[in-house]
């Protein structure tokens, strides 16, 4: 461990002129400019797509979907599963859909080829609370993350026909748009090298990451190895910007099947340990600054979703969130759990 020397939270406005949303933002698409929750109805064969391993294997299907105020729609697609651990242990695996450019020309999911659907592990209650937990955390990214990957939720009503007998389930979900969208969108595109150090990423964007990452209790990620983390570069500057996704081993998700790493010197992911690297101290000042500045929208994030969770939940999110924020706001915290705990290399 590292020990910054001490920096007092000064409590001047200079940096609020800093305004998160200095990335440009051109082009997004209707499927995630509404944020109203779609009805989506899709069939398709759970043991097929759990048993076949190869990615570029994709099976048609059609999802018919809805969007408030107007009739039911239908679109041609492709399916196949993605992400080996949930594939291995849950009922549903997380999917991938790819759409035909032609398919989707003139539809809500224009400009939309590739997208990720997030779908609870097993139909319970209890795991579709942790997809909507997930899908906060994608929502609490926004106000502090200029570069961030956009979502869009909807009742899904999910038709297995594994079987002689389709068995249908009616659960909750999200759509999170593909990475080379998010790219254009900001006028760059996703780097192809995985040799990208993180000391070589944009500094600030790296440490809003980092502070993000500590938040919500998560250590599923690396800048380094680029896990959970894709980069792009800008092509205006070239420089090069991290973007994190995939958040349900979080503390703050508090999943059934998340683990701890051994290599981390916390017990449950629930512990909150800072894993960013050490940059200069005006960049940790001024990022501690925006998010104490964006705590109450942070808050009104979780209250949006009170419709969604039940008392409890949203009231012990909110108490887990305040502890960050007590972290942020106390010179003391501040420099033992964060500042000390930065990485030289």
């Amino acid at each position: 461990m590292r020990t910054l020397h001490k920096i007092s939270l000064p409590f001047i406005v200079f940096f609020l002129s800093f305004v998160l949303g200095v990335a440009q933002e051109n082009d997004i698409s209707p499927l995630f400019e509404n944020q109203e929750t779609m009805e989506i109805k899709l069939s398709y064969s759970i043991k097929a797509l759990k048993k076949e391993k190869q990615d570029s294997v994709y099976f048609p299907s059609v999802v018919h979907y809805k969007v408030p105020g107007e009739e039911w729609d239908s679109l041609t697609m492709n399916l196949r599963a993605r992400g080996n651990f949930r594939r291995n242990n849950c009922f549903f695996p997380p999917i991938r859909i790819k759409i035909k450019k032609k398919d989707a020309k003139g539809t809500l999911f224009e400009g939309n080829n590739n997208l990720k659907l997030v779908v609870p592990c097993q139909s319970g209650k209890a795991d579709i609370d942790l997809v909507m937990k997930e899908y906060l955390c994608y929502k609490l990214s926004e106000p502090v993350i200029p570069y961030h990957f956009k979502t869009r939720l909807a009742n899904l009503t999910l038709i297995d026909i594994s079987g002689k007998n389709p068995k249908t389930f009616e659960v909750k979900g999200f759509f999170i748009e593909d990475d080379d969208v998010v790219a254009k969108r900001h006028n760059s595109k996703i780097a192809k090298d995985r040799q990208i150090v993180p000391l070589r990423q944009q500094a600030l964007s790296s440490v809003r990451i980092d502070f993000f990452e500590f938040m919500i209790a998560n250590t599923d990620w690396s800048a380094m190895a680029q896990h959970n983390i894709k980069v792009m570069q800008t092509n205006d500057t070239k420089e090069y910007i991290p973007i994190p996704y995939d958040f349900d081993m979080s503390g703050l998700v508090n999943a059934n099947y998340a683990v701890t790493s051994e290599l981390l010197s916390i017990s449950n992911v629930r512990q909150r340990i800072y894993r960013g690297f050490c940059r200069t101290p005006e960049d940790f000042e001024q990022v501690r600054a925006e998010f104490i500045e964006k705590e109450s929208q942070i808050m009104k994030s979780v209250d949006d979703l009170s419709s969604e969770l039940n008392p409890k939940d949203i009231a012990d999110i909110k108490l887990f969130l305040g502890e960050f924020f007590n972290i942020l706001k106390s010179d003391k915290l501040f420099n033992e759990q964060i500042l000390s705990q930065c990485r030289a290399s």
